[in-house]
């Protein structure tokens, strides 16, 4: 499966039961401010800021019964699949998962296990990830910590989720940016 398509498709995307969803999210975001984040999802002392991106993709839910209330259903997360873009709309790599997967052009890759959220309205939440240990030699080479700043839709969708939609699948378009982090 090739990760990394020549170029970035933004369109109109049909879902089972979910409609049409459309993909505009305007102009590319400004540079990152660090003191903008919530403390919540601020990284701790003795990092800096080593990579900003943009990733725009989208966000699959399905529908299911709730664990601890069979009789009940509600759309749960399976997983994203966004394109990662410099600031200029570079192609810089992917973020797909679970788990958490960031795979830089270059080569190098990085994981990550959620540290703390921090909602906001219609988006999916801003979030703080510490990385694991990285894999190839690149850009997320040492990476210690990702925020995810500045999100823009995401969040589950609008329609009914019952006994009848069970095991639907449903595709939110999303766009976010990540910031990778490096020790000082």
């Amino acid at each position: 499966m090739n990760h990394f398509p020549s170029k970035l498709a933004c369109g109109l995307l049909v879902v089972t039961t979910v409609g049409l969803t459309a993909c505009a999210f305007g102009p590319t975001p400004n540079a990152f401010n660090p003191d903008s984040v919530p403390d919540q999802i601020k990284v701790p002392a003795g990092h800096r800021v080593a990579l900003e991106t943009v990733g725009s993709g989208k966000i699959t839910y399905e529908c299911r019964a709730k664990k601890d209330a069979p009789n009940q259903y509600a759309w749960e997360f399976v997983s994203p699949d966004a394109q990662l873009t410099d600031r200029s709309g570079r192609l810089i790599g992917k973020y797909f998962g679970p788990p958490a997967t960031w795979t830089n052009i270059d080569g190098s890759t990085v994981t990550g296990a959620q540290v703390a959220v921090f909602p906001v309205d219609k988006s999916i939440p801003l979030q703080l990830v510490k990385a694991n240990p990285s894999t190839g030699n690149g850009g997320f080479t040492n990476v210690t910590y990702i925020q995810r700043v500045a999100t823009r839709n995401g969040i589950v969708p609008a329609d009914t989720c019952n006994q009848l939609a069970e095991g639907t699948r449903a595709d939110v378009n999303y766009q976010a940016d990540y910031i990778f982090w490096k020790a000082r």
